[in-house]
């Protein structure tokens, strides 16, 4: 089946119609309007420099129920030991660049955060529907992560850590927050072996268009999250 090429209207095609490596369409912009319309869709984008936007919907999905997020002895010493703090949306633009910093090659695909998917995320998060989870120690950020919320969904991005088990601790702490806030879906899009480490598991794709759908009917937490969740 050949790949869709975006129109200028913020259209979509069914993401069951994405081709084996998952990718449904191409082209189009990285406007708030899209994005979001494409995360309500299950579709996300995701493309290196030199190419256009891809968007992409895999099958399976890598989810994970945040009642479900498993939490290791050690870590459960670190969380004790109050080595970390952390904070909510007090610094997105410096998390979302500590993320896009170039990295060694991994699974053949290189760092695709761009200057375009920054400035996209930004304008997001100033709209309310971007996130950053901050990872702090001796009054530095050493890690952290972020992603959209909508409805019961957060659609988890990237995350980074500059020490051993921050961004770990970062995503323990939101999860456990999101739980509290009756979240009951979090996206981690494609597998990992320390997302899977942490509880995730893949589903098949219409399940999970199933539970966004189902998700996606309660209110969306917009705004700063910094008196939210802190």
């Amino acid at each position: 089946m050949p790949i869709y090429r975006l129109p200028k209207e913020n259209i979509f095609p069914n993401p069951e119609f994405a081709n084996p490596d998952g990718i449904i369409a191409v082209g189009g912009d990285l406007t708030p309007a899209r994005i979001l319309n494409a995360y309500q869709n299950g579709i996300f984008p995701w493309f290196s420099d030199n190419d256009p936007i891809i968007w992409w919907s895999p099958n399976p999905r890598m989810v994970l129920f945040p009642e479900d997020i498993k939490v290791s002895k050690s870590m459960k010493q670190i969380i004790r030991s109050q080595k970390f703090k952390v904070s909510y949306d007090k610094n997105f633009e410096f998390v979302i660049r500590s993320c896009a910093k170039k990295r060694p090659k991994q699974n053949d695909v290189w760092a695709w955060l761009n200057e375009q998917m920054i400035n996209a995320y930004l304008n997001l998060h100033k709209l309310g529907f971007a996130h950053s989870v901050e990872v702090w120690q001796n009054n530095e950020i050493v890690g952290g992560l972020y992603g959209i919320s909508l409805g019961g969904v957060f659609f988890g991005e990237s995350m980074f850590t500059k020490v051993s088990n921050a961004s770990k601790f970062g995503f323990i702490n939101l999860v456990n927050k999101l739980q509290t806030l009756n979240f009951g879906l979090i996206d981690c899009q494609v597998h990992t072996n320390h997302l899977e480490s942490l509880g995730a598991i893949e589903i098949n794709r219409t399940h999970f268009l199933d539970l966004l759908n189902f998700e996606l009917s309660k209110k969306t937490i917009e705004g700063n999250w910094d008196n939210v969740l802190n």
